[in-house]
């Protein structure tokens, strides 16, 4: 065991020192210089959240994206609640009765079930436990539950099942959140199995819709999952702010 965790410390001081002027590398080019397997370097990453991030195919040092070592949902909950409610308002009129919606983690589309009217019948899937708790309160919502096992530090499930389940349902409008969006770069996350269960829903979906208050913009997290030209709409709390397109420069 000491000997494993002897290789693991030795793989990171290489890799950091290769990173070290600010460089991006191709995972595959990380697994070639470090003799592992690209599994092992995803491993690694998983593990050392603060030194490494993970974007776009490329493994890049801290000081590229913003770690998210001390977030938790009850810290991110208080912060721009005003600004996420106004957002939820504008993304609640992509909601049609009738239809079957993806809701993502996070605390910003928390707003958007609680906006969600009592009489309107829809299909809601979800896989974070926070947002399950508000829909499970909502008569005419039936609830779709993705399985897997539990992770804490997001309060969501993940496995093989969860995709699964997913490629098996026809979803017409999924809301995304991200924790950092970059015109350029796209939408990122702050854990790899976030950014899984964000990419199959968003091959499945109709329309993607993400959902973001401005304080997000110009950030960057660990994990990208989604280019911006991918989503068909934009949402801020910016006075009815939507677009799927890049600003103007």
């Amino acid at each position: 065991m000491a000997r494993a965790g002897s290789a693991k410390a030795q793989r990171m001081e290489r890799l950091q020192a290769e990173l070290a002027q600010g460089r991006a590398l191709h995972i595959s080019a990380v697994s070639k210089l470090l003799e592992v397997s690209e599994m092992t370097v995803r491993r690694d990453i998983q593990q050392n959240p603060g030194k490494l991030g993970y974007l776009g195919g490329y493994v890049v040092p801290r000081g590229m994206f913003e770690p998210e070592n001390s977030y938790t949902l009850d810290m991110a909950a208080d912060q721009q609640r005003d600004a996420k409610r106004r957002a939820c308002e504008i993304a609640l009129r992509h909601v049609r009765a009738e239809e079957t919606i993806f809701i993502d983690c996070g605390t910003t589309l928390i707003e958007l079930v609680d906006l969600i009217p009592n009489d309107m019948r829809l299909t809601v899937v979800c896989y974070a436990l926070n947002v399950a708790e508000r829909l499970a309160h909502k008569p005419n919502v039936t609830l779709v539950m993705l399985g897997g096992v539990y992770y804490p530090a997001s309060a969501t499930f993940f496995g093989p099942e969860a995709l699964a389940t997913i490629s098996s349902l026809g979803i017409n409008v999924a809301l995304l959140s991200a924790a950092g969006f970059d015109w350029a770069r796209g939408a990122t996350c702050a854990h790899f199995h976030e950014a899984e269960i964000k990419r199959k829903v968003m091959a499945t979906a109709s329309r993607n819709i993400l959902v973001i208050d401005t304080s997000k913009i110009g950030r960057l997290r660990s994990v990208l999952f989604a280019e911006s030209t991918s989503f068909d709409a934009i949402v801020t709390e910016l006075s009815g702010d939507e677009t799927s397109q890049h600003p103007a420069s």
